[in-house]
């Protein structure tokens, strides 16, 4: 029992040299690229840079405790260090330490979240956030982030969290550019984007090992700000205006819990709990699909408990809300990570870096790692689900647009909440008006179809209507009106037989419709029978005396019911 709750138990039992080995070998490549990435996403959040390394700690360490995964690699991501910003700066300045503390009451709150969801199996939840809104959100927010680090990367004052605020803070501040700064964010922008798209198959033309190749791609951005911070100290770019990271804390964080005042926990309560969807989705959706490669099975109730505990384990060391991340995950699973262990070796190797390299960061200049979150962001946007959305469907092309323009224009908040509020009422509005078919037996087999798409045999006294939709509150008034308007249309019916395959559950309000359907139509002279009727569908029907009352019967299948009724 302890086990499932603390999959260490059972893993750690298992584990040995060759595991060992190919987790180290994870944790250095994952270790070499979350350096630059964590500095960059504390930025994006408002908060000092080291802080993104202190996120980087103990939520790995937590995660190998309690995840499932074998491959997911925990930490800052660029969506959430955004929606942490978002939700923090409404309530205090940015560098003070009520925001510091904010961000850390914020990612308690998260963690507490997510483990009671985990605890309590509601993990399903996350499901209300269907693919086009997740899509559509994750792109404005990509466009949001990347817009937000024009002013670093240019040297002028940028605010804001949506794209009005930020566009008009640039255009008012556009005449301040700094052209040192500018260079320096060119530099690195080109040299991160040519790191990630050409670099391996240049290295793989000269005769580079594939392995080798690799490798310099994962540590290319390190490189990049090694060179920054070298050409900061030979140039004096602190001197030109070029805005650097100033001194960095050296040393590990202090272990402590924050003050919570009921007024900042009811403040942070709603943006902790969308943190907490959005996280979760994100990360499982990762956990999933790298777990499919390795045929291995992911708890998705177990997740929420171990982000949960990464989370707790965030704010305990003066960390931020963190959750999986696709690149660095895809990173650890293709450098072999043979179980959540290689997130703990990498932990080790943030710690390291923590006390090591901090005295270096204080000359690397922000436009670098405003480069390096702008690289990273792009790859997330991804306009193309509008125009297969649109292909597909009308209500997913609505979601995607609609959680776009609100993300875009209102902040991520308000766009998330809009897409869940979208793709509810998408989905009460489609079964509301589910698809019913009239249909008839196909010539010489017991096979029903739909009149309108097969040449089929209907008895004229007999009308056979299939629902292809479980009956609820929603649409049972829906079945009435489509029952009477097809009965006036045909005089002679005497028979309505109700094909029940696809009905998987009926809850009270459609049982009373079903009984003033049958009324209404024993009225006319009309019996209402039913076919094909689910077991569990069955079972409830027995517990009230609508059978009793049924002016026909129950066949067990619509051939059955036709060829007594004919």
């Amino acid at each position: 029992m302890l086990a499932r709750y603390i999959p260490i138990l059972d893993w750690g039992r298992h584990y040995n040299r060759d595991r060992f080995g190919r987790d180290a070998v994870a944790a250095i490549i994952v270790t070499i690229m979350l350096i630059p990435q964590s500095l960059a996403y504390a930025l994006l959040a408002g908060l000092p840079p080291e802080v993104g390394l202190y996120a980087s700690i103990l939520p790995l360490i937590a995660y190998a405790i309690f995840g499932s995964s074998t491959s997911l690699a925990v930490g800052p991501v660029a969506v959430v260090s955004l929606m942490t910003a978002a939700a923090v700066g409404r309530l205090a300045a940015e560098g003070t330490a009520d925001y510091a503390s904010a961000a850390i009451v914020l990612a308690l709150l998260s963690g507490g979240m997510l483990v009671v969801l985990g605890l309590f199996k509601l993990g399903f939840l996350a499901n209300f956030l269907s693919h086009p809104v997740i899509a559509g959100f994750i792109s404005a927010s990509g466009i949001i982030i990347a817009t937000s680090q024009l002013g670093a990367l240019l040297g002028i004052s940028s605010h804001g969290h949506a794209m009005p605020e930020l566009v008009t803070s640039l255009w008012v501040h556009i005449d301040q550019i700094n052209l040192y700064t500018l260079a320096v964010g060119a530099a690195s922008l080109v040299a991160l984007v040519w790191i990630r798209t050409g670099l391996k198959s240049q290295l793989l033309a000269i005769g580079v090992s594939p392995a080798a190749a690799i490798f310099a791609v994962r540590a290319g951005p390190v490189a990049v700000v090694l060179v920054a911070i070298a050409a900061s100290a030979i140039f004096g770019l602190g001197d030109k205006g070029v805005a650097l990271v100033g001194d960095v804390p050296q040393g590990l964080p202090m272990l402590s819990l924050p003050n919570l005042s009921l007024d900042l926990v009811l403040a942070l309560a709603g943006p902790a709990f969308i943190i907490t969807v959005v996280g979760f989705v994100e990360s499982i959706s990762v956990a999933q699909t790298l777990a499919a490669k390795k045929r291995e099975r992911i708890d998705p109730d177990q997740e929420l408990i171990g982000l949960g505990a990464a989370n707790i384990a965030a704010a305990i060391g003066s960390g931020y809300p963190v959750t999986g991340g696709f690149a660095r995950s895809v990173v650890n699973h293709d450098a072999g990570a043979a179980t959540p262990a290689a997130g703990a070796f990498t932990a080790v190797g943030i710690a390291i870096a923590t006390i090591v390299l901090t005295p270096f960061l204080a000359l690397l200049p922000k436009a670098v790692l405003a480069a390096t979150i702008i690289v990273a962001v792009l790859s997330l946007v991804d306009l193309s689900i509008l125009k297969k959305a649109l292909n597909y469907a009308r209500a997913d092309f609505a979601a995607v647009a609609i959680t776009l323009g609100v993300t875009l224009v209102a902040g991520v908040e308000p766009g998330i909440s809009s897409g869940i509020i979208a793709s509810i009422a998408i989905f009460l509005y489609r079964t509301s008006r589910p698809h019913t078919a009239v249909v008839g037996r196909v010539p010489g087999t017991e096979h029903f179809r739909n009149v309108l798409r097969h040449e089929v045999e209907v008895a004229p006294h007999i009308l056979s209507l299939r629902v292809d939709e479980s009956l609820y509150f929603a649409n049972a008034r829906f079945l009435e009106d489509r029952i009477a308007g097809l009965v006036a249309e045909q005089p002679g019916i005497r028979h309505v037989v109700l094909m029940c395959p696809a009905i998987n559950a009926i809850d009270m309000s459609a049982l009373e419709s079903l009984e003033a359907i049958n009324m209404r139509l024993a009225d006319q002279g009309i019996d209402l029978h039913l076919s094909e009727v689910k077991g569990p569908v069955m079972d409830r029907l027995r517990h009230t005396d609508f059978l009793e009352r049924l002016s026909g019967k129950v066949f067990l299948s619509q051939h059955q019911a036709i060829a007594e009724l004919e």
